[in-house]
């Protein structure tokens, strides 16, 4: 067994039977709330070029040359990657791979100048939700209230610390 990180594009042909699973689950836990908003269905929101580099990248994890967890990012502003679809095939979980999807995602925003994590999870993803938790994301909503009312629970993390000198220079 031997797994390996691919930064690649939501075109590749290995990413399409997760990505098609990640449609499937969406419709499965949000179909009735996508039916009462106008607009496009979560998959189809963001173009394939919002996760290329330089501002955005997409990760495949394989194993065996096939794709079992993947991940995205996509600018959000000048200092802010937005993380989208950090996925693992069903029939794999609770083995880590989401975290170290999340982790390598986050090593790539740092490497592509990003000091900042953002992100949001549906309400209906407590998986998730505690994923970004244990790994130091703190949450913008209120937990304590129900997950439903704001819907998509959003969430950030500093990546980076900046240097700031509060000495003149040549001082």
């Amino acid at each position: 067994m031997s797994d390996a990180f691919v930064y690649t594009t939501p075109l590749d042909p290995r990413a399409r039977p997760l990505i098609e699973e990640l449609t499937q689950e969406y419709e499965r836990r949000y179909g009735e709330f996508y039916d009462l908003e106008p607009g496009p269905r979560e998959m189809e929101k963001y173009p394939p070029q919002d996760f290329a580099a330089p501002d955005g990248n997409f990760l495949l994890l394989l194993r065996d040359g096939q794709a079992i967890s993947g991940g995205a990012f996509k600018r959000y502003d000048a200092h802010t990657a937005e993380f989208k679809r950090v996925w693992t095939h069903s029939g794999l979980r609770r083995q880590g791979l989401a975290l170290r999807v999340l982790k390598e995602l986050e090593a790539q925003a740092l490497r592509q100048g990003y000091s900042r994590i953002y992100l949001t999870t549906g309400f209906r993803q407590p998986e998730a939700v505690a994923l970004y938790l244990g790994q130091g994301y703190k949450a913008l909503f209120d937990t304590t209230q129900s997950a439903e009312l704001p819907r998509k629970l959003a969430f950030e993390k500093l990546i980076a610390v900046r240097q700031h000198s509060t000495e003149p220079a040549n001082a």
